[in-house]
């Protein structure tokens, strides 16, 4: 099935969706099945966002349920104090929750792992606790009473409100959708596979971190408001410690980065506890599971795509709950305890959740990008853009008394460097001589301990690694530092990110801006590509791709910031010798485009081929300086990188 006919089928396969959910109420006239079906799709808004957070970036968040809380009470407390309209209430909730989020988020966000999921449940504690206490606003733990709204002066009823949430709830979905798929959505993802490599691109890990955090929290506070109108009522106990743990078991059983497994997760989080309450329902729905487990079993074994091993737990542990509801008469000992072994085994077997285990059993795969260029404007040929020589005489970049210290260890002491425009400048040294040490400084992964640094006539002692990198530095890394989950283009793409001038809004609405700058994006990524002959790979998974054509895709990955100096650490680590001769020539064309390089390695065919001038570190320490033959033939190097003496 080629792209068009893919988009087709999703489209109809969505219009469909929304027409099951608008017709619902029409043959299901029965008021509890339509507000079930209400809090899921209000349940899955709250998901769209955490799953930005838990899925994209990797950050964990338990302060979700205190989010969602504050969007429901700021909705309560307007229609209850000031009776304010619907169209007044909805829009104040999501702005005062994101503003709560940015509170939480700016102090909270410079933590990581165990710090972060203590800082936001503690948050969500505190909201709870206010909300309780605050009595003169929030009527403490008496609640909040409220009607349906009003919309256009006509008060709505239950069936009604339905529509309304089903509207809101897919326009969310259509605005997470883009916000993902666009340039926010790959720096998002690009924090989870690598921060130190984003930050590298140009993409400040805790700015968009925030970020991140903060379109997540208007998510949850567009859901806390709607929650408040389905319930008519709202009491602190409701946004409590295990909310938001549903919320956070919820994404990860659908499955991360996926809308169909956030939907998933929030009729699971919503229907499991109502569905153990009924013993004859629960039998149908487990027998069901099991014949599914099975047929996708059998379906990804024929496929090769997994093994009997991997897919028995799955399909033995279906089969079991199937019999468990066989066995029991009664749910009502029991409910507890099966909810927690279900969460258990889904958190712990299918650690990619539903939608996950079932896209690997039956190979299911995104295609690869393919934009015609004459739609964009923007041909093949431009997509390569580097930086003019203007000349190869004058210092490109000037290290001078660079002292890196790490307690007692000098790992660079005093060296000075100078860079020539339009050269290539290797960097040697045995194992530990402070090479990479020295990368990482002109990069601001370190801020040397003194010294000086200056590139194109500027400071970058004190910058960031992202500020460093948009000024001109590019550079890849000694252990490759992909985004792995990511395709080929979308790792370009990212170092492509601040071409984009479009905001929040345009990659919502899908104004020309956006479409434009998305298109050229796309094209010069191509062309990235295919100066490093990776084109074909496009649409691959950085992590399937092997270790040769990874080093290929970081270099076109730096080039996409359109560098004056391209830092390469041990580029030819690792490769073959076809794949070395393939760098060396890539390497060359980089240095004929204008863009100067220092190059660390070890291949000292390498160094001797490429390089203009060469410097020689040992033990942190400058010992030689010059081109590659003086410098092979100087004792010193001789004896302390080559490990002898001279003839």
């Amino acid at each position: 099935m080629n792209l068009e006919k893919m988009k087709t089928s999703h489209l109809l396969l969505a219009i469909i969706g929304v027409a099951a959910l608008l017709l619902f109420p029409v043959g299901i006239t029965n008021p509890y099945y339509i507000h079930l079906l209400e809090t899921i799709m209000i349940y899955a808004i709250v998901l769209f966002g955490l799953d930005i957070v838990v899925g994209y970036t990797g950050q964990v968040s338990l302060g979700h349920a205190g989010l969602f809380g504050l969007g429901a009470y700021t909705a309560g407390v307007l229609v209850f104090k000031l009776a304010m309209p619907f169209w007044v209430t909805v829009p104040a909730a999501i702005l005062v929750t994101a503003g709560f989020g940015a509170l939480l988020a700016l102090p909270a966000l410079r933590v990581s792992g165990p710090y972060l999921a203590m800082v936001t449940l503690a948050f969500g504690t505190i909201i709870q606790i206010l909300i309780n206490e605050m009595s003169f606003l929030t009527e403490g733990p008496m609640g909040i009473k409220l009607e349906k709204p009003e919309l256009f002066g006509h008060k709505l009823d239950e069936r009604e409100f339905y529509w309304v949430v089903v509207v809101l709830m897919v326009l969310a979905l259509g605005v997470v959708h883009r916000i993902l798929r666009s340039h926010l959505g790959r720096a998002f993802e690009a924090l989870r596979g690598s921060p130190v490599a984003s930050d590298c691109m140009g993409v400040s890990v805790y700015r968009y971190k925030v970020y991140a955090f903060v379109i997540s929290a208007g998510f949850a506070g567009l859901a806390g408001s709607l929650y408040a109108y389905s319930e008519q009522y709202i009491s602190p106990n409701s946004y409590n410690f295990e909310l938001t743990v549903l919320f956070l078991l919820a994404v990860i059983m659908g499955g991360r980065k996926s809308r169909i497994g956030t939907l998933l997760g929030a009729a699971i989080i919503v229907l499991l506890p109502k569905l153990l309450d009924d013993v004859a329902l629960f039998r149908y729905v487990s027998v069901a599971l099991a014949v599914l487990v099975m047929i996708v079993a059998v379906i990804g074994i024929q496929r090769k795509r997994t093994t009997p091993a991997q897919m028995a737990i799955p399909v033995v542990g279906s089969i079991a709950l199937a019999g468990l509801a066989f066995w029991l008469q009664t749910m009502t000992d029991w409910r507890l305890s099966i909810f927690g072994v279900i969460m258990l085994f889904v958190v712990y077997y299918l650690q990619d959740g539903i939608v996950g285990f079932v896209r690997k059993a039956l190979n299911m795969r995104r295609p690869a990008p393919q934009i015609d260029a004459a739609v964009t404007g923007v041909s093949r040929a431009d997509a390569v853009s580097v930086a003019a020589n203007a000349g190869g005489a004058e210092a490109l970049l000037e290290a001078s008394g660079v002292l890196m210290q790490f307690g007692g260890l000098k790992a660079l002491n005093n060296v000075d460097l100078t860079i020539k425009r339009g050269t290539i400048h290797g960097l040697i040294g045995p194992n530990g001589s402070g090479k990479s040490t020295m990368m990482n400084v002109l990069t601001g992964i370190y801020v040397p301990t003194a010294g000086a640094i200056s590139f194109a006539g500027k400071s970058v002692v004190g910058r960031t690694s992202s500020d460093i990198a948009l000024s001109g530095i590019a550079r890849t890394f000694q252990n490759v530092q992909l985004f792995g989950e990511m395709t080929a283009l979308q790792n370009v793409q990212v170092g492509l990110h601040l071409t984009f001038d479009s905001n929040l809004i345009d990659v919502s609405l899908h104004t020309p801006r956006y479409k434009r700058e998305s298109g050229a994006a796309v094209q010069r990524g191509l062309g990235l590509l295919e100066f490093v002959g990776l084109e074909a790979l496009a649409g691959e998974e950085a992590r399937n791709l092997p270790y040769g054509k990874q080093r290929l895709l970081e270099i076109a990955r730096a080039l996409a910031l359109d560098p004056q100096l391209l830092l390469l650490d041990e580029p030819a680590a690792g490769l073959t010798a076809p794949d070395i001769k393939e760098l060396i020539a890539i390497i060359k064309k980089i240095r004929e485009h204008g863009v100067t390089v220092i190059l660390i390695e070890h291949h000292m065919d390498v160094v001797m081929g490429l390089c203009d001038t060469v410097s020689v570190l040992d033990f942190g320490q400058k010992i030689a300086e010059g081109e590659p033959a003086a410098v092979q033939a100087d004792e010193k190097v001789i004896e302390a990188y080559l490990g002898g003496t001279a003839a």
